[in-house]
């Protein structure tokens, strides 16, 4: 096994990887119970981009979130 690559390394990062989305889906989960109606429906079923683009950007806030408590 090569100097760079220690097992602990990669076994940290697996873990923060399962941590982060599961994080995420809580949340998700979470805001859809807080908002009116349902997100996924809105997103699936009726084809709202609108949801769908706020979604986005709501996930990618929280990814960059997730990712500074992560690296410190």
């Amino acid at each position: 096994m090569p100097a760079w690559l220690k097992l602990d390394q990669i076994a940290a990062a697996g873990v923060y990887s399962v941590c982060g989305s599961l994080l995420l889906v809580g949340l998700f989960t979470l805001t859809d119970k807080l908002t009116p109606g349902s997100l996924w429906k809105e997103i699936m079923e009726e084809h709202n981009n609108a949801v769908a683009i706020l979604f986005g950007a709501w996930a990618i806030a929280i990814g960059i979130i997730i990712a500074a408590s992560i690296h410190g």
